[in-house]
């Protein structure tokens, strides 16, 4: 029953957080990179933006949404928990757009983009908001709210959606027509920056939305409570920071270390960018496990038999991670269709890539141990090593196999996070994994995707065959799982366990 309710709540938050995740993936992936044809530079830039954008989320945030995880599973201590974190999150978005609003042109002279001034204002006011609503959304999926919870992030995408369509198909046709006021509005050369601006009118109205939580804080200071939280959460922040690294960072250094022009590596960063949209597909599906299992894992610490759960649940995750990777390489023709003609020529990474977000997912597994057991210093060291390998490897890859160097960098580090947590977390929280079990599907996906290669240079390159020869290999595949781990499986289909 257990595993069942993990599975349930996986499906209940992690379908609103992908089915969100989707929709912003058709705007920015399928829509995006046909309007930006012959622009790649204008993406390969908007996920340069983003990258920094996903750092200074982690930073400013203090991971306090574990932390309210951590200090709230105490319901006595709930409100003071939130009322202490909402008061250290608001600190920080106020002293942050204080610096944005007057140090613009300075932050986007360092970032090699000046006359980018405005789009710095915006995507700083995006990170205060969003850091503002942080605690409000850990709140709701700890209070086991995920109809509220998913509503609001569905409604702050929409309205990112609907915003973009505007500024990029209506607004240019009105113009086109001769309406003055669309006409002053539109600037033709800087469509990115109608991009960052939908974005800001999404994060707001779920901003104010949250308000009422904001006057519900008791303003009291406990500043001894304060001093556990952010010696519990600081470690965490440097997890954070090497978790958008070990993911995001690879557009900055392909910027500057790839041979040819600022515009021209940021095309190809941007081609690469989009193929890692096809592996994103596996990453959504692993941080929506990870919006359920977070709070799970903490709730389920002190029961009997934790640590057997926790093993139960790895093997789980790859099982159901590894038919997913199986069906994106096997249909990998269909799939590739999801990006521009012109941004497709990237997708030799794309196995490499699922294989490094398989790894990450495993480790939030695994991870468990540092969290449960307030060693979060020990997280902070793996995931901060994992970030100088990714920076290091990334330097010496780019200029040995340019942008397909950023993807085996990511590999690597995954790799290295995954062995080093579970041989520290044995040693101070063990956990018995079976880790054959675990081997025996990640093999196994990669050996049909090769197999599905070789067919494919035996039958033929029509897509027909191609398709009817990997669905046969897709459903022996899932066969031989269920046959393997059928208890395990029936365990989350039905009541009973």
């Amino acid at each position: 029953m257990t595993l069942r309710r993990l599975a349930g709540d996986t499906l209940v938050y992690g379908t609103s957080y992908i089915l969100g995740k989707v929709l912003n993936y058709l705007l920015i992936t399928i829509y995006l990179t046909r309007k930006f044809v012959g622009e790649e530079d204008q993406y390969g830039l908007y996920t340069d933006f983003y990258f920094y954008v996903a750092m200074l989320l982690v930073l400013l945030t203090l991971r306090m949404e574990t932390t309210y995880f951590r200090f709230a599973s105490d319901k006595a201590m709930r409100d003071t928990s939130f009322s202490q974190t909402s008061i250290m999150l608001l600190g920080t978005s106020l002293l942050w757009m204080l610096f944005v609003v007057f140090g613009q042109t300075e932050m986007a002279n360092a970032l090699d983009y000046p006359g980018l001034e405005k789009h710095v204002v915006v995507l700083g006011a995006i990170i205060a908001l969003d850091v503002m609503v942080a605690v409000p959304f850990a709140a709701l999926r700890l209070e086991g709210r995920p109809v509220r919870y998913a509503l609001l992030r569905l409604l702050g995408i929409l309205i990112n959606i609907v915003a973009v369509l505007f500024f990029l198909e209506i607004l240019p046709a009105l113009a086109r027509q001769g309406v003055n006021w669309a006409d002053s509005w539109y600037h033709h050369d800087d469509r990115l920056y109608y991009v960052f601006l939908s974005n800001l009118l999404g994060s707001l109205v779920v901003f104010l939305i949250f308000i009422p939580k904001y006057l519900r804080i008791h303003w009291v200071w406990n500043g001894a409570l304060v001093k556990q939280m952010l010696k519990y959460a600081l470690p965490l922040v440097i997890v954070g920071l090497a978790g958008v690294i070990n993911q995001s960072s690879y557009i900055t250094f392909q910027k500057y270390i790839l041979p040819d022009s600022l515009i021209e590596n940021l095309s190809a960063g941007g081609i690469y960018a989009a193929a890692t949209r096809i592996a994103i597909l596996m990453s959504l599906f692993t941080t929506a496990f990870n919006y359920a299992a977070e709070p799970f894992f903490f709730q389920h610490a002190k029961a009997e038999g934790a640590r057997q759960i926790y093993a139960d649940v790895a093997k789980g995750f790859t099982i159901a991670g590894c038919v997913l990777i199986a069906m994106i390489l096997l249909y990998i023709d269909v799939v590739e269709l999801i990006l521009g003609e012109s941004y497709r020529s990237g997708l030799s990474i794309v196995p490499i890539l699922l294989l490094g977000f398989l790894f990450l997912g495993l480790y939030y597994n695994v991870s468990v141990w540092y969290k449960v057991t307030d060693r979060t210093n020990f997280g902070a060291l793996i995931s901060g090593t994992g970030a100088i390998i990714t920076i290091v490897l990334n330097i010496i890859l780019i200029r040995e196999f340019e942008v397909v160097g950023s993807a085996w960098a990511a590999l690597a580090c995954y790799t290295f996070m995954i062995v080093a947590c579970y041989v520290i977390g044995q040693k101070y929280y063990p956990v018995p994994y079976d880790l054959m079990r675990i081997a025996i599907p990640i093999i196994g996906v990669f050996l049909i995707y090769w197999i599905g290669l070789q067919l494919r240079d035996f039958f033929g390159d029509a897509l027909w065959k191609t398709l009817l020869v990997n669905t046969t290999l897709l459903i022996g595949y899932v066969v031989f799982l269920y046959k393997m781990e059928r208890d395990l499986i029936l365990s989350v289909l039905r009541r009973g366990k």
